[in-house]
């Protein structure tokens, strides 16, 4: 292949990657003159290739909006990360058609390959293991997460039909603020205007959703993601646990993460300082207990149960257990 043919597919590239490009900036990408670009811009209409010129200030060159151009250009990073991405998100239940799409995705891109390329990367994603299942029918369709993430993006009202967990149908106009991936759900966290609350709905769940006329102004401070695990770990379950515990954050998190307790400090007069132990409030809702005995333990740090009381007796027979164990071992 000839050098300009070269620069000419660079160019190509260049424009694919959207937006409106200038005509020094394709000159200096390409290390030529603007003449030349010139040239190679013509090169490229001659092949039928809808390139339109920008006129004004901000002018330049882009390719004609809708316009697609097969075969693929993928470096072999680039064409590595697209197809492990392609595997990635299949496991994490992009869509409820996950496994179609993302096979027939993944044979299009190697399909315009060089062979070499094409061999190298069946190497590597034949040698890839998961220790998880792919996604489950948990997941959204595609139609409904595009509505959704661009009411989000565009801050504009949303009629959903909703089915909650006890199977029961509504219709519920929202204000969406993001988009959350979580444990193998996707959640959008959104605010009903009617009750001025904050709410949290399954994806999976919603069967249709529309975006309404309007807008809406989202809060300065608004983190979707903490505001779900937030949700989860103060939603209204059998039990309120409530256990003080003396050690570093980052090592409570590691058993006890933002969606399943909520931290308080104790001892706010301290100088925050992650690698310091210190006195923690933490607060659990479970429907169960009986799993509470064995993260504590797993903490191996000093800790006081203020309640419920029977979260004092079930760790009380866990270490009746554990050193009746020991002893015979």
């Amino acid at each position: 292949m000839t050098r300009p043919t070269v620069r000419v597919l660079a160019l190509l590239e260049l424009l694919q990657s959207g937006g409106t490009r200038t005509m020094t900036e394709l000159a200096e990408h390409l290390g030529v003159d603007t003449r030349t670009v010139r040239r190679y811009i013509d090169h490229l209409i001659d092949l039928e290739v809808p390139v339109e010129a920008v006129r004004g200030r901000y002018g330049g060159y882009r390719l004609t909006p809708g316009f697609r151009l097969p075969p693929l250009m993928f470096s072999d990073d680039e064409a590595l990360v697209v197809l492990l991405g392609l595997i990635a998100g299949q496991r994490t239940g992009l869509t409820a058609a996950a496994a179609t799409a993302n096979e027939t995705a993944a044979a299009k891109i190697r399909r315009v390959l060089p062979a070499r390329l094409a061999d190298r990367l069946t190497s590597v994603l034949e040698s890839v293991s998961f220790t998880e299942p792919p996604g489950r029918s948990e997941a959204p369709e595609a139609a409904v997460l595009l509505a959704v993430t661009d009411a989000v993006h565009h801050h504009r009202p949303l009629s959903i039909r909703y089915t909650d967990r006890h199977g029961r149908p509504t219709r519920r106009i929202v204000h969406p603020h993001g988009v959350i991936a979580h444990a193998g759900r996707w959640y959008v966290t959104a605010t009903d205007p009617d009750l001025a609350q904050g709410r949290t709905f399954r994806l999976d769940r919603i069967t249709d959703a529309r975006t309404l006329p309007g807008s809406f102004e989202p809060a300065a401070d608004s983190d979707p993601a903490q505001s779900l695990l937030t949700g989860f770990a103060t939603a209204p379950y059998r039990h309120e646990v409530i256990v003080r515990i003396h050690a570093t954050l980052d090592h409570i998190r590691h058993q006890l993460p933002a969606s399943i307790a909520v931290l308080e400090d104790l001892e706010p007069h301290r100088a925050p300082d992650p690698a310091t132990e210190r006195w923690y409030r933490v607060e659990i809702r479970a429907e169960r207990l009986d799993w509470l005995p064995s993260i504590l333990a797993a903490l191996d740090r000093p800790f006081t149960i203020d309640r419920p009381t029977e979260l004092r007796s079930l760790v009380t027979e866990f270490a009746d257990r554990f050193t009746t164990r020991a002893h015979h071992a």
